[in-house]
This record gives structure tokens, C-alpha cells and sequence, in this order.
């Protein structure tokens, strides 16, 4: 797409009307887009809030300084200019000064009259400038040094802060007719997962309530342990190099127990961990009727939940797995009594 950048252009009125036209003509030449003072009326505080959201919505903000400091504001007692100047920096805006030579402007003295030189508040220029000068500035003796400086700078800018720019909106892709569809097939998606789930029940006869043997916890937990689950995605979200590309479905569902048990959802900002337990892992453990998907109230996002089969077999691997640790206590005491006798 072909994005332009705004940029905002501002100084003292009277005394810098041809610079002001160069950075105009620089802007539009470069393909971007100028606003400035010359759309507002100095002094008015209705003005200033629009100055101040036509600077926060610009992408650059440009000062033209000369040898004037321009009009006063009363509150701050700070020139207008300089306070736009302020309030670009402090909203951290990208900018860049154009200065005017201090032999350029003695020569317009002379050539133009004392008008062009601040008489008022010489003091208060002078620390302007100096506070200009502090950040990223050039001096320009004449108008070509002011076009000079536009056309370098803006690209420079628009890569350190990778601006992005507007854009026509003709330009911009319509993502309606795609996340319509998205929607579509998620739908499509729930719902045959759903009638796995179903099915599933109906052959283990789990979906009447019925109560579920040891017997078929065992295959159950066999069938578990012998699918094998890829996660070299997990692995790269994780930075974990030393995990092996796959794993068992049920070390898995042992590793996110607890997160299994408390609900898992796919509302927007999750992290890549609970993206792989939501859209890889409990997809497989709904065929098993260990986890059901369902809609939370009032929401747009989905969540899966245990269910009491589910409950039942954590419960039933947690028995496992102390009957084998009470196993294997024994069989060491047993060892160190052969040992003793």
C-alpha cells in the first residue's frame, strides 16, 4: 500500500512565509502530506485544542526557527510556537528543527529591517533556540537549505520509527468477507467436535451417566499414553530445545492439570501456551469426553471445561501413580532388609 505521512510545520508567522512554502512544496514533492498553523488562529484556546490533536494525529512534527519568537501566550507566559514545540516532544512525536543561520539572519536585518529580529523578548528566544538546538536541528540560510533539510530527514525518520502513515481507504483490505468465514468454519469446527464427543459416549457408555469401570480408565490411560502430540510450536514459543518434538497426549494432560481443571479460553491476548492447550491439546481430549467446549455468557470467546469423567481420570492417574510409588518404597525397604540380613 501507498502510505503517506503527515507532517505537521510550525514557527512564527510573519517573518518565515517563503520558508514555511519550501517545507510545504519539499513535503508534497516527497509524496507526503503537510498541515500547519496557517489552517488556525493564534490565541484562541479552542484553536490550541485542535492544534493539539492535529499534531498528536500527525506522524512528524517540523519547526521552522528564524529570529522571531512569536506571539505570547498569557498563562505561560511562553511563545506559542514554543509551547507546540513542547508539546510534540513531551508526546514523544518525531521531529526535526530547521534553524536559521546567525549570518543569514544578520543579512535580513540588513536587508529587511529590524521587524525580522525579536525586540520584545530577545532573552526568551534565545533560551528557545538553545533548547532547539539540544535535539535533532540544521541550519538553512535560504529557502533551498529549508527543502534540503525535508527531503533527508523525513525518510529517515519514517525508518528509525517505522511510521506507518494513511493510506487510502480504497487501499486498505476488506478483512470482513475472511473473519465471516473464519467464524464460519470455527463454528463448523465446534460442532464436529461436538458430535465426536457424543459419539464417543455413546460407545463407551458414558453419555447416560453410567459409572466408568477401572477397566476402562486402563484403556483409557493406554490410549492416551501411546498418541503422540507434536509440539515443536510449544517448543519454540517456550525457547525449550531440550523437550523432544512430540510427546504422549496423556503427559500433556498431566503437565496442564491444573490449568485443565480451572477452564481454558481463546478470548483475545492469550499467551502461546494457553493458544496450544485451547487449539491443539483439548481438541483431543474432547474425543475422550475428559474436556467439553461450551459458549461463557454475555462473551464472544469460547471456553473448555472439565468434566466429571475428566475429574474421575486425573483422579484415577493420581491412584496410579501413588500405588506405584508405595510400590516401588517397598521394594527398596525390601532391598535394604536383604542388605542388613
Amino acid at each position: 500500500m501507498n502510505s503517506k505521512l503527515q507532517v505537521f510545520i510550525s514557527s512564527t508567522y510573519k517573518d518565515l512565509i517563503q520558508e514555511r512554502q519550501a517545507a510545504v512544496e519539499a513535503i508534497l514533492k516527497s509524496g507526503n502530506i503537510p498541515a500547519g498553523m496557517e489552517l488556525f488562529t493564534a490565541g484562541n484556546k479552542s484553536q490550541w485544542e485542535v492544534i493539539q490533536r492535529w499534531i498528536s494525529d500527525s506522524d512528524i512534527y517540523m519547526i521552522i526557527l528564524g529570529g522571531r519568537y512569536g506571539s505570547i501566550e498569557p498563562t505561560s507566559g511562553l511563545s506559542y510556537t514554543e509551547i507546540e514545540y513542547d508539546f510534540a516532544v513531551s508526546s514523544e512525536k518525531p521531529y526535526f528543527a530547521v534553524v536559521i543561520n546567525e549570518d543569514a539572519l544578520e543579512k535580513r536585518r540588513i536587508q529587511f529591517g529590524d521587524d525580522i529580529i525579536e525586540k520584545d523578548n530577545p532573552d526568551k528566544l534565545k533560551d528557545f533556540r538553545d533548547k532547539v538546538l539540544c535535539k535533532m536541528s540544521c541550519f538553512f540560510s535560504d529557502q533551498k537549505d529549508v527543502k534540503l533539510a525535508v527531503l533527508e530527514t523525513i525518510p529517515q525518520l519514517a525508518q528509525e520509527y517505522k511510521l506507518k502513515g494513511w493510506v487510502r481507504a480504497s487501499e486498505v483490505p476488506d478483512t470482513k468477507a475472511l473473519a465471516d468465514e473464519l467464524s464460519r468454519l470455527n463454528a463448523e469446527n465446534n460442532d464436529l467436535r461436538g458430535k465426536l464427543a457424543a459419539q464417543a459416549n455413546e460407545v463407551k457408555g458414558t453419555g447416560s451417566g453410567e459409572s466408568i469401570s477401572e477397566k476402562e480408565f486402563q484403556e483409557l490411560f493406554d490410549l492416551l499414553s501411546f498418541k503422540m502430540i507434536d509440539i515443536k510450536s510449544l517448543k519454540q514459543s517456550e525457547k525449550e530445545s531440550e523437550l523432544p518434538d512430540k510427546v504422549s497426549l496423556l503427559q500433556l494432560a498431566r503437565s496442564f492439570q491444573d490449568t485443565l481443571i480451572n477452564g481454558v479460553t481463546n478470548q483475545y491476548g492469550i499467551s502461546d501456551i494457553t493458544s496450544f492447550i485451547f487449539f491443539k491439546l483439548c481438541p483431543q481430549l474432547q474425543v475422550h469426553d475428559i474436556v467439553k467446549n461450551e459458549a461463557v455468557p454475555g462473551v464472544q470467546y469460547r471456553r473448555y471445561v472439565i468434566t466429571k469423567k475428566g475429574l474421575k481420570f486425573f483422579a484415577y492417574i493420581e491412584k496410579r501413580l501413588h500405588n506405584k510409588r508405595l510400590s516401588n518404597k517397598t521394594h527398596v525397604e525390601h532391598d535394604k532388609a536383604k542388605v542388613r540380613v
